[in-house]
């Protein structure tokens, strides 16, 4: 079956990619297409933006936590269906982890899909032909197939921009004009879903605006494989243990990869459950805090006395827990917010953090653990105010094998990071942490 594959993507961060990407899914989607989303890299807040707007879960692909046989994997799997696999990058389209490593050209090159630049044409004309050219032609390994521009100010001031195009040899598709009913505002895009934003109306806005100046038709068909990417092979298995598995899952906690729970079905069953509405903790062999915005829901968590006695209850004797970043604030003794007001938490670890005085912290991150090798990423703007944590014996580094002041903690059977660690691809990690269920 024919489909369409490309990859949106932009000489820099904040030229619109998202909002485009949402734009484009939806209208595609009111085609009756079956549409299916991707992200480049670790992001999880994109993701579940493309979810609302295609109907369809959004998948990470990321070259650097993961194979590039594993993005070849993934991407089979979901994309084989679909009419138009939309695939948005992330920040400009060479920016990797070093160099090219792990960016959105990078996958597009795994991929063999086409680029879809996104231009902020706001102060610019006809000087976009040599910006153009550049991204055409440095790498030879990708296929710049065509352009849409951002933040058009006319149609006449569209036409300087087309023949910037023609003279280059990429496509002009069309254009975004400048609306603010267009916008997110770039502090809710990766950081939190705020409820000062209505985007369900703006994803709609997008979409409208997108069907009437974007040649749609155009896209699809420059974009369109007779042949799929590759061919899925699945390669899950269910593990003899079978175990129960409780994974936090609300407001509160929303940084999850798919594909970490596809891996975790692989060991048993899955209960999800909410540290912030639920009563009590459901019956588990292993636990799995993951990340999110503990701190915007601090008084909700800590109002929730009997899930955080019955958290703690199971930490204090020995059950199986792995809780990163908002995990581990979670599991502290307490957080204090951005307004400076401390609640108390569940205090099976040794420590309190804040998101004071906060500094952001992000970056990929390669841990290395009495010789297992896992992968990830850090990105978070709270901190220690107070910490007694004893380190497992393993060592964090960054892209460039640095060591950084990240760690991996334990106590009694409870672990705890602030590094988001991809098991999709490499189980190594799971699977040691699940040795220590008896």
């Amino acid at each position: 079956m024919a489909s369409s594959h490309f990859l949106i993507s932009a000489p820099s961060s904040n030229s619109g990619k998202t909002t485009l990407t949402l734009g484009l899914l939806r209208a595609l989607k009111k085609r009756n297409l079956t549409v299916q989303p991707f992200k480049c890299g670790p992001d999880y807040i994109d993701p579940i933006h493309h979810t609302q707007a295609a109907g369809h879960q959004s998948i990470n692909l990321d070259t650097f936590m993961s194979s590039d046989s594993h993005v070849e994997e993934i991407y089979a799997k979901y994309s084989g269906i679909a009419d138009a696999a939309v695939t948005e990058g992330v920040m400009g389209l060479f920016d990797g982890a070093d160099k090219m490593q792990g960016s959105s050209a990078a996958i597009a090159e795994v991929l063999g899909i086409s680029v879809i630049l996104v231009v902020d044409a706001r102060s610019m004309a006809y000087s976009a032909a040599p910006l153009l050219y550049g991204f055409k032609n440095f790498y030879p390994g990708i296929n710049v197939a065509g352009v849409i521009f951002n933040f058009v100010n006319t149609a006449s001031h569209y036409r300087f921009l087309q023949d910037a195009c023609a003279d280059v040899g990429v496509e002009a598709l069309g254009y975004l004009p400048k609306n603010n009913d267009l916008a997110i505002p770039s502090r809710h895009l990766g950081l939190h879903i705020s409820g000062e934003t209505n985007y369900e109306k703006v994803i709609e806005n997008v979409a409208a605006a997108v069907s009437q100046t974007v040649d749609l038709d155009r896209l699809l068909a420059i974009t369109k494989r007779d042949q799929p990417i590759s061919r899925f092979r699945s390669t899950s298995s269910k593990s003899s243990q079978q175990l129960k598995i409780a994974v936090a899952h609300d407001e509160a906690f929303t940084f999850l990869y798919q594909q970490n729970i596809d891996v975790l079905s692989e060991f048993g069953e899955i209960a999800r459950f909410s540290p912030v509405n639920d009563h009590t903790l459901p019956e588990t062999d292993f636990l799995y805090l993951p990340g999110g915005y503990p701190e915007l829901f601090a008084k909700e968590l800590s109002a929730n006395k009997t899930m955080r006695e019955s958290v703690g209850e199971y930490c204090r004797n020995g059950g199986l827990t792995y809780a990163e970043c908002g995990g581990l604030m979670y599991l502290g003794k307490t957080l204090t917010n951005n307004q400076g007001n401390a609640f108390d938490m569940v205090g099976a670890l040794d420590c309190n953090t804040s998101m004071l005085h906060s500094k952001m912290t992000l970056g990929y991150r390669v841990g290395n653990w009495d010789g297992l090798e896992f992968r990830g990423h850090e990105f978070h703007y709270s901190g220690f105010t107070n910490n007694e944590l004893a380190e497992a014996k393993a060592k964090i580094t960054n892209a460039k094998g640095i060591e950084t002041e990240t760690k991996l903690y334990r106590k009694y059977n409870t672990f705890a990071s602030y590094m988001h660690v991809y098991w999709g691809d490499n189980r190594g990690f799971l699977e040691k942490l699940l040795e220590l269920v008896t």
